[in-house]
C-alpha cells in the first residue's frame, strides 16, 4: 500500500500506545479505537509497542521474564494469583495432575501463537474494517508471551493493511546487551528501490515513505519506527535477584534487570543511513522530513521537565538514574495540554539516539509510549519529544477520561509544522469506563515508596488522606476520653 498525502495536502496518523492486553481484548479498548478512527479518519495507524500483555495469565505456559529463559519456567507470582482468580491453570500442571500426556513446548508455543493472533485480530479489527494501513513496533512486554518480535512480525503481516516490511537478511530484534556490530559504513542494506517501499532493518525498525499529493514519486515525508529494545543487562547476571523477584515481582519489575533496553547500535547507525536512502530516492540530496516512533523514551525526555522541591504539588519522582529528584513539566518547552503523570522510564544508558537523530538531519520529532500516564510534548535539542498515554483498559494508567490515542495532522508544505492532540476516552466516549473500580485502583496502585510519595503529592489524594487521618485521630481521642471518665 502506498502512503500519500491527500489532495488537500494533509496526512493523518493515529498513535496507539500500550494496548497491553491478552486474547480477550477489553471491550472499552476496542470502543476507544473505533471512536478514534471515526473521529480522525486517519491515513495510517502506528502501534508503538506493548500491544501484548506478555505477563497475562493467558500466556502463563510460555511466559518469559527475560530473553534466553525457558518459556514458562519463571512465572511472576502476581501472574499466578491473577490466573487463580480467573480460573486459568498451567497446562503442564493440569496434565501431571490428571495423568494425561504432558504437552510439549512446541505445542504450548503453538497455542500461544494462536492467542497472539487472536489478540491482534481483536484490536486490529476496527483498523482493518476502516481500510486503514497500520505499522507496529515493539515494547518490553510484547516478547514476554513467549513469541519473539520476528514471529510477531510474521503474524502482523497476515492481516490486511500491515506495512511492516520483512527484516533485512540476518536481522532479528535484540536488546542492547546482544546488539549486532555495525558495519564499516553503518549503511543499512537497500531492500527495495520503489520510492513508496519501506526501508527495513529489523523487526520494529523501518521507515515508511509518504509520497506527494501530486501523484509523483517524490517522498514528501517519512514515518519511521524504531525497536527500542526491552530490558538491559545479561540475564545470567540477574539470576541472583530471582528469589526477591518471586516475592515482589510487581515491585521489582525493573530491579530484576539492569533497567530498560535501548535501540541496538546498528539501529542507531541506521537512523542516518535510512535518511540517506530516502534522500537518494528523491535525488535531491536533501534530508526528508521525518517523525520517529518507538516504545521506550531516551533520557533526553527528562529535559522536558524541571526539577522542583519534593513537596511541590503533582511533582513526580524520577526513576533509577534520576531517582531522588522531583520533577514537573517545564512549561517553557512543553505544549499546552501536556500531562505528566509518572516518572520517565528510560534506560540507565544514553546510547546517543537523540544526537544521532539530529546528526542525520530531517528528523523533527520522536514520540513514545511506555509510561502510561504521560501525555506531554516538549521541544528540546532541536526536536519535539512527546508521548501518547495508554489507550488500553487492561493495564495501569490514568483516569479513564485521560486514556486515549494521539492524532497527528501533517501538512505537505511543512511536515515539521504538524498539529497534534489527544483523542481521549472522556472526549470520545464518556467520563467513566465500564470498570471504573479497576481503573481507580490502577491509577492509585502503590508499588513502592516512590509511587506512594508521588500519589501523596496529588492534592486530592493528600486532602483525602489528611481528612481520613484527622477523622480517625479525632475518633481515637474521643474513645480515649470516654475511657478516662
Amino acid at each position: 500500500m502506498t502512503l500519500r498525502f491527500r489532495k488537500n495536502g494533509t496526512f493523518r496518523v493515529l498513535q496507539m500506545a500500550d494496548i497491553q492486553d491478552g486474547p480477550a481484548v477489553n471491550r472499552d479498548t476496542i470502543r476507544m479505537i473505533e471512536a478514534a478512527i471515526r473521529e480522525a479518519k486517519p491515513d495510517l495507524v502506528v502501534l508503538t509497542g506493548d500491544q501484548i500483555r506478555g505477563y497475562d495469565p493467558a500466556y502463563i505456559d510460555t511466559f518469559l521474564r527475560r530473553r534466553g529463559e525457558e518459556p514458562g519456567a519463571r512465572v511472576r507470582a502476581v501472574t499466578h494469583v491473577e490466573a487463580f482468580l480467573k480460573g486459568i491453570r498451567p497446562r503442564v500442571a493440569v496434565s501431571e495432575l490428571e495423568g494425561t500426556p504432558v504437552p510439549t513446548l512446541d505445542e504450548l508455543l503453538d497455542a500461544t501463537r494462536d492467542k497472539v493472533r487472536a489478540t491482534f485480530a481483536a484490536f486490529l479489527k476496527p483498523v482493518i474494517n476502516a481500510g486503514v494501513p497500520f505499522a507496529a513496533t515493539y515494547g518490553n512486554h510484547d516478547f514476554q508471551c513467549g513469541i519473539l518480535a520476528d514471529e510477531q512480525d510474521d503474524i502482523y503481516r497476515e492481516f490486511p493493511g500491515c506495512l511492516n516490511p520483512k527484516a533485512a537478511a540476518g536481522h532479528t530484534a535484540s536488546n542492547a546487551s546482544n546488539a549486532n556490530p555495525v558495519g564499516p559504513t553503518g549503511d543499512a542494506p537497500r531492500v527495495a528501490v520503489s520510492s513508496a517501499s519501506a526501508i527495513g532493518l529489523e523487526p520494529g525498525t523501518f521507515a515508511l515513505p509518504v509520497l506527494s499529493s501530486d501523484g509523483s514519486n517524490h517522498i514528501a515525508m517519512s514515518v519511521t519506527l524504531v525497536n527500542s529494545g526491552d530490558y538491559a543487562g545479561n540475564p545470567a547476571e540477574n539470576d541472583a535477584q530471582y528469589p526477591q523477584y518471586v516475592v515482589n515481582s510487581r515491585g521489582l519489575d525493573l530491579a530484576d534487570s539492569d533497567g530498560y533496553g535501548t535501540p541496538t547500535s546498528e539501529a542507531i547507525a541506521w537512523l542516518g543511513s535510512s535518511q540517506r536512502e530516502l534522500s537518494a530516492r528523491n535525488g535531491d540530496g536533501r534530508p526528508v522530513p521525518t517523525i520517529a516512533f518507538q516504545h521506550i523514551p531516551p533520557q533526553e525526555y527528562y529535559d522536558c521537565l524541571k526539577q522542583v522541591p519534593a513537596w511541590t504539588p503533582n511533582a513526580v519522582e524520577g526513576a533509577r538514574t534520576f531517582a531522588g529528584r522531583c520533577y514537573v513539566l517545564d512549561e517553557k518547552v512543553c505544549r499546552p495540554g501536556s500531562r505528566l503523570g509518572e516518572a520517565i522510564g528510560c534506560a540507565d544508558e544514553n546510547v546517543g539516539e537523540v544526537a544521532a537523530l539530529r546528526e542525520a538531519g530531517g528528523y523533527f520529532a520522536l514520540f513514545c509510549g511506555h509510561d502510561h500516564k504521560n501525555a506531554f510534548v516538549g521541544h528540546v535539542h532541536g526536536l519535539d519529544l512527546g508521548y501518547a498515554p495508554t489507550c488500553g483498559f487492561e493495564c495501569y494508567g490514568p483516569k479513564s477520561r485521560y486514556r486515549g490515542i494521539r492524532l497527528f495532522e501533517f501538512h505537505e508544505s511543512d511536515p515539521a509544522a504538524y498539529e497534534t492532540r489527544m483523542l481521549t476516552w472522556g472526549e470520545l466516549v464518556g467520563r467513566y469506563s465500564s470498570n471504573e473500580v479497576r481503573v481507580f485502583f490502577e491509577d492509585h496502585c502503590i508499588t513502592g515508596t516512590i509511587s506512594l510519595r508521588n500519589d501523596l503529592r496529588r492534592p486530592q489524594v493528600f486532602a483525602a488522606v489528611a481528612l481520613t487521618t484527622s477523622l480517625a485521630f479525632a475518633a481515637l481521642v474521643r474513645r480515649i476520653a470516654r475511657m478516662l471518665r
